[in-house]
């Protein structure tokens, strides 16, 4: 599992996917949830605009497993 570091209470889930090298640009989140299967807590997300917390994890299948830290 992969840890990525926030500086702010929480990132949206297309900030989070440029952070973690997923995505090359903001606009490119809405293609990727598009293409690909991504899990937030386990369960399957598709708006990129959800909040994701400290402690919230984040698995894209094929790619990895995510961690948010404050």
């Amino acid at each position: 599992m992969k840890t990525i570091q926030i500086s702010t209470e929480y990132i949206t889930l297309g900030q989070f996917l440029k952070v973690a090298d997923l995505i090359n640009t903001g606009g490119a989140a809405k293609w990727f949830l598009q293409e690909n299967e991504v899990y937030v807590n386990g369960e399957k997300e598709d708006r990129r605009g959800r909040k994701l917390f400290a402690n919230d994890t984040v698995t894209v299948p094929a790619i990895g497993t995510f961690q948010v830290k404050v």
